[in-house]
């Protein structure tokens, strides 16, 4: 590969205006530009896409038709149209450093063609400072997960590994499209020293959306990926570790998919939460032909399920 290798980032947006304004102005200020930035609207009422036309004119914008689409389907729509060699993975509501896209390709430079994603370190509103300092997050290892919000990814082998599955909507696609991955022969890589600030609170989100989707699409990755004896003993060793929570030494601890941490604290916090999770324990066998039409457990090394 000779030259500068081209790279197009991707972000997907649904009523986040003044998020995506700080956004696009960082990718803007950046020491090596992208080459093609794409931004998906899923049908924003707030101006967003009135804002990206008059203020970002060099972005190339895809609105949406309506707004039931999934994030795994729009963000897939962003990752057909990219030209790039490169393609970044990017939430709306995302800050980057100004040496993102330079740190990244100099760090792909580095990598054999194997490494197919390189996870960034990330910082978020309210993560305590024993999460931030844990070693965990502060050396580089391989990953079974990357962090969707600010990554970046091998065109090709996104391409291989047929994107996010759309059957997801939102919430775990990461860890299925990473295991997907990892049955083709790609690994993640976690670099942390590329660090990347991302406006959500840190761990799970709560309310009974977040809660359905997480719960429901643990499922639909376990009964594709992980041998039966692990889903079937999955819930009682679900009720024994709780996924971490969000405080050091009560269950808290580092996990790799950051949006599952507290996951017990949103389920005693949403009414009727067990029900909610009893719901989509049935949404998730509802769909046990398609996963099983796509199942092939993974053996690769740096797979882990979210409980060990």
């Amino acid at each position: 590969m000779t030259g500068k290798p081209t790279v197009s980032l991707v972000i997907s947006v649904w009523n986040r205006k003044d998020d995506l304004r700080e956004n696009l102005r960082a990718i803007a200020a950046q020491s090596v530009p992208a080459d093609q930035v794409i931004v998906v609207d899923n049908a924003s009422h707030d101006g967003t896409p009135e804002m990206v036309l008059a203020e970002f004119p060099w972005v190339q914008l895809i609105r949406m038709p309506h707004s039931r689409y999934g994030a795994c389907e729009t963000f897939n729509v962003g990752f057909a149209s990219a030209r790039g060699e490169f393609t970044g993975i990017l939430d709306d509501d995302v800050v980057l450093p100004p040496t993102f896209v330079e740190q990244m390709l100099a760090k792909f430079a580095q990598e054999p063609a194997t490494t197919a994603i390189l996870s960034p370190k990330v910082r978020e509103p309210e993560m305590p400072e024993w999460y931030l300092t844990s070693p965990a997050i502060n050396r580089e290892r391989y990953l079974p997960t990357f962090r969707g919000c600010g990554s970046m990814a091998r065109t090709q082998a996104l391409r291989e590994a047929n994107w996010y599955d759309i059957r997801f909507f939102i919430f775990g696609n990461e860890r299925d499209l990473t295991t997907r991955l990892l049955n083709l022969g790609y690994r993640v890589k976690m670099v942390p020293s590329i660090e990347v600030f991302h406006k959500a609170p840190f761990g799970m989100r709560h309310g009974k959306r977040s809660l359905y989707y997480h719960v429901r699409n643990f499922w639909l990755y376990a009964f594709k990926y992980l041998p039966w004896s692990q889903v079937l003993a999955f819930p009682f060793r679900f009720l024994g570790k709780r996924l971490g929570g969000k405080k050091e030494g009560a269950g808290g601890e580092v996990a790799d998919a950051v949006g599952t941490i507290g996951l017990f604290e949103n389920i005693k916090s949403v009414k009727w939460g067990w029900w909610v999770c009893v719901k989509a324990t049935l949404a998730a066998l509802g769909s046990l032909p398609y996963c099983l039409k796509h199942r092939q457990v993974c053996r690769h090394p740096d797979f882990e399920p979210p409980l060990r």
